[in-house]
């Protein structure tokens, strides 16, 4: 064991450290056991970024004419992934030549410089220090080529049109060129990104008229060049300001894109030597949705009066609507099901026959019964803000499928019966009446059809009234 000693310092005259502080700091140091003097490890973590503490020229130079720029930090400094951070207003052509060094950053234009004009590189989330990683947010060097600082703003939201979300890869496309083919054959004068929100601004800009765009720019062209692209547009003309701003885009896609075709050729198949089929009855017939028939082979001929529906004592029931899709392969039964009944199926040998000449085996008959009222959930929906003139749907989602919907004549739905689940909820805007999402048409103008998204799911339970306020 190691003595060690503990010299009293004297403070000022006739002032000393007491004895107990003195084996308190004892304690503190070395604790009741034996052990090693050492040094202190650690410290204070490191929580802030870089510090830019020079520039040349000097951040909001005006009258610029060197195209070489030179930042210098505080501390070492990581610069990462700057394809996609770095972004340069107005655009560039060539992209501009960057060098890093330890503690600074030389920038360097390959474009000539444009007179009179401000321009703004900003940085994105490129910088970082490189011991913490702490990000230098958005960091952004402006300056001028004329005698003044251009201060206006355009700042907006983006909306995906068909589902009311946000989507963050998409650019907004910012053109002084106004005519409308300049954004399918010129490249944009400005850029600008979107955060999660779909919000996005641009900032030091020119008093001037633009066309405003939004991009998802799959082939880095900067045009929109296929019907295809996530595009949106504007019909007016914008005007940056100095006041607080919101535009909003709508943005869609055209036409989708067409399911990757295979070259594979196709396994040789056994030739069937009957017709087979499933259905979508699951345990208990579903008191909302039909009876549907999935046949192996597309129906040549298909008698309904030999495809029926019977009581347990086999007395036929009648009312029954039949439709055979564009496939000829699914055949839906629609009815207004009584809760709690059993039912049969019977499908006689010869009601069907395909291309083939092909029959099922046999006379089937398919015992079933349907499920209680006390399944299903109440549901009220009073809402606050809906625009009935603008013909609302309201869509209910399982997942991003639209498993229910229902036009909105008033501010409140109700429905007795509700499936129970987990739904999310959108309203559609049907301009056309059509019952369903319409996209739009740069060539022709066309706006899509707008969709509010509900942020907040609703849960439905079973035999239960489900009540919600929504405020759009």
């Amino acid at each position: 064991m190691k003595i060690y000693f503990v010299k009293v310092m004297k403070l000022t005259s006739n002032i000393f450290i007491p004895a107990a502080v003195v084996f308190m700091v004892w304690l503190s140091f070395f604790g009741s056991g034996c052990a090693q003097i050492g040094f202190p490890t650690g410290g204070i973590k490191d929580s802030l970024p870089p510090v830019l503490v020079k520039a040349t020229p000097l951040i909001g130079s005006k009258n610029v004419s060197a195209n070489r720029i030179s930042l210098e930090f505080d501390e070492y400094i990581d610069v990462t992934d700057i394809t996609n951070n770095l972004l340069v207003s107005p655009l560039q052509n060539k992209t501009p030549t960057i060098i890093i060094n330890p503690k600074s950053i030389t920038f360097k234009f390959r474009d000539t410089l444009l007179p009179n004009t401000t321009y703004n590189i900003n940085f994105g989330d490129a910088i970082k220090d490189i011991n913490e990683n702490n990000i230098l947010k958005n960091f952004s060097y402006v300056f001028s080529t004329g005698n003044r600082i251009d201060s206006l703003s355009l700042a907006g939201t983006v909306v995906m049109a068909e589902t009311g979300l946000a989507d963050s890869t998409l650019q907004v496309l910012l053109y002084r060129n106004t005519a409308d083919s300049a954004v399918q054959k010129k490249r944009p004068d400005y850029i600008a990104r979107l955060n999660g929100e779909g919000k996005f601004s641009f900032k030091n800009l020119p008093s001037d008229n633009f066309k405003l765009y939004a991009l998802k720019d799959g082939d880095g062209s900067k045009n929109y060049n296929g019907k295809t692209e996530i595009f949106a547009f504007t019909n007016e003309i914008v005007n940056p300001s100095a006041e607080e701003n919101n535009t909003i885009l709508y943005a869609y896609a055209e036409q989708n894109k067409e399911e990757a075709k295979t070259t594979e050729k196709p396994a040789k198949l056994t030739p069937a030597k009957k017709i087979s089929y499933i259905t979508n009855l699951q345990q208990k017939q579903d008191l909302l949705q039909p009876f549907e028939i999935f046949f192996s082979s597309p129906l040549k001929d298909i008698d309904t009066t030999k495809i029926y529906f019977t009581d347990t004592s086999y007395n036929r029931i009648t009312g029954i609507n039949y439709l055979l899709d564009s496939t000829a392969k699914k055949l839906t039964l629609s009815y207004k099901w009584t809760p709690d009944a059993d039912l049969r199926l019977i499908i006689n040998k010869d009601a069907l026959k395909d291309s083939a000449g092909l029959t099922l085996a046999k006379t089937d008959t398919i015992k079933f019964s349907t499920r209680l009222k006390e399944d299903y959930g109440r549901l009220t929906l009073r809402f606050t803000g809906l625009d009935i003139l603008q013909n609302p749907v309201i869509q209910f989602m399982l997942g991003d499928k639209i498993a229910m919907s229902f036009p909105l004549t008033s501010s409140t739905f109700s429905n007795a019966m509700f499936t129970p689940g987990e739904y999310g909820i959108r309203i559609l805007y049907d301009t056309n009446k059509d019952g369903k999402w319409t996209t739009g048409n740069y060539t022709k103008k066309l706006q899509p059809e707008r969709v509010t998204a509900i942020p907040q799911k609703i849960s439905i339970r079973a035999d239960w009234d489900n009540e919600r306020d929504v405020n759009l």
